[in-house]
């Protein structure tokens, strides 16, 4: 099943069962989706594209939780920490840093690049072709800097 037909699974289950945060959450979701690809003018059907969509969504809930906490809006504050718990179940398994080194040296060592930082801007490129939806850019852009380190 595809995380699209998933998530269309997910929303009508939540509204047989009268769940109203995750029928909101997964609706918020889809319209993104369907935003983008009218944005677009493209259909998505690959996962690999659809996470990012799902990641942005996720970041906009878990920017918005420290204001949230400053403002003392307590009952926004759970809100949205259920709608990130919901959106974080459609996200695959984050690298581990110990993966994302691994997967960098072999990169590295197929493309046969010194390990010097004049590198970093096509070992990122090939990094990230390869291991896009299955590590954070930010992360993977670090342990990529530290193993170019002389």
């Amino acid at each position: 099943m595809s995380l699209k037909e998933k998530l269309t699974a997910d929303y009508k289950a939540a509204m047989k069962e009268h769940d109203a945060v995750t029928k909101n959450t997964v609706n918020l979701v889809r319209a993104a989706i369907k935003q983008y690809e009218v944005d677009q003018r493209v259909e998505l059907n690959e996962d690999a594209d659809i996470v990012p969509i799902i990641k942005k969504q996720l970041k906009m809930r878990q920017d918005a939780l420290s204001d949230f906490a400053k403002a003392g809006r307590m009952d926004l504050l759970e809100a949205y920490s259920k709608e990130i718990e919901i959106l974080k179940k459609y996200l695959p398994e984050e690298m581990s840093v110990e993966a994302i080194r691994e997967a960098i040296a072999k990169i590295a060592s197929d493309a046969g690049l010194e390990r010097t930082p004049k590198n970093m801007g096509v070992l990122m490129k090939q990094a990230m072709a390869q291991l896009k939806g299955k590590a954070d850019g930010g992360l993977v852009s670090k342990v990529v800097k530290e193993f170019l380190k002389p």
